[in-house]
């Protein structure tokens, strides 16, 4: 099979908002144009839970789905040319990859750190600094 992706975008007109944009993933072992040689779309978590599966990508690829959907995108991300798609498939690499930490520095002594999500807001401050701001409160 020769699978590649395809790119569609995709706007809604009602709504202000941003436009979404959908993978399919195409053999071209099959045809050259686009409805003959479809396969399927590529989901934007791609991650087999102890076994179970939730989508077709997952069904057809199996145990190397991962390992083939981090394939596809960065063969994609070579070829592709419109910044905004290259954004998508980045953001969708960051979610197929998740042992790559998002780091932040610290407002404070600038040491890098992994920052948790405490309600809404965003943690600018490392666990060190935050004992030592808030330490005289308790």
């Amino acid at each position: 099979m020769d699978c590649r992706l395809l790119v569609f975008k995709y706007v809604k007109e009602d709504r202000n908002s941003a436009a979404t944009y959908r993978f399919a993933v195409v053999d071209y072992n099959r045809s050259e144009s686009f409805p003959a040689n479809f396969v399927c779309m590529l989901p934007a978590k791609v991650d087999p839970r102890n076994g179970k599966v939730a989508n077709v990508f997952g069904t057809l690829f199996g145990d190397r789905s991962v390992d083939f959907a981090r394939h596809l995108l960065n063969d994609a991300l070579k070829s592709e040319r419109d910044l905004e798609v290259k954004t998508e498939i980045t953001r969708r690499l960051k979610l197929i990859d998740p042992e790559q930490a998002n780091l932040i520095k610290c407002s404070r002594c600038n040491k890098t750190f992994q920052p948790r999500k405490i309600r809404k807001y965003r943690q600018n401050l490392c666990p060190e600094c935050l004992e030592r701001r808030f330490a005289a409160r308790q």
